[in-house]
């Protein structure tokens, strides 16, 4: 299957990453992204200029060894979206919780997206005050808050297929409805704790 074609299977609901990136991307610019566990999910170089993505499956390797299709199909969404420029994108055929040829302290943005514990694996990669973007399905914003360099900037809400960032009142989005997970709890379920309060993806700027 070409790349184009097989993106379009990925996106079911067209357009949802397109908005999602670039609500971030607005209230966030950066230079080097890197988005483990990225499947073929390239709305990022959509908005960013230098995207490294990280994916062990071979569908994925497939997907990206098209370099030629991929950038065809990000140049048109990125014209769709009405943005100019060059951008870089590199693929990184392996498990992520692996040694990476990716300079410690080198990323500005980190994504974590339905992806497992990437802040665990991934945060040695991220700059001092740089920011992990990440979800909470698969445990990674409970996990990420457990760790002191992390703290929490701002969350991202959905509504009916829009975000939008909200930076105040904080507190709640971390506070967990039940006892505080451990690492090991955490490993043990798989998934991310309750909160009081729910968002979409939580932004965490590292110290």
């Amino acid at each position: 299957m070409d790349a184009n074609s097989f993106y379009r299977e990925f996106d079911k609901h067209p357009g949802d990453r397109i908005r999602l990136f670039g609500a971030l991307a607005e209230f966030l610019p950066a230079d080097a992204v890197m988005y483990p566990g990225s499947y073929v999910d390239v709305a990022p170089s959509v908005f960013f200029g230098d995207v490294t993505y990280v994916d062990m499956d071979k569908r994925a390797a497939r997907f990206f060894s098209q370099e030629a299709d991929v950038r065809k199909l990000i140049n048109e969404m990125r014209s769709d979206s009405g943005v100019d420029g060059a951008f870089d994108l590199r693929f990184i055929h392996s498990d992520y919780s692996h040694d990476l040829s990716v300079e410690p302290g080198s990323v500005d943005l980190l994504v974590s997206l339905y992806a497992g514990f990437v802040s665990e694996h991934c945060s040695r990669y991220l700059k001092r005050g740089g920011h992990l973007f990440a979800n909470n399905s698969h445990g990674d914003v409970s996990m990420a808050d457990l760790d002191p360099s992390y703290e929490l900037v701002a969350v991202m809400k959905s509504s009916e297929g829009n975000y939008r960032i909200v930076t105040d009142d904080l507190e709640a989005f971390l506070n967990p409805t039940r006892e505080q997970p451990t690492v090991e709890s955490l490993h043990a379920s798989g998934r991310g704790v309750a909160f009081e309060k729910k968002a979409f993806a939580y932004l965490l700027r590292r110290g």
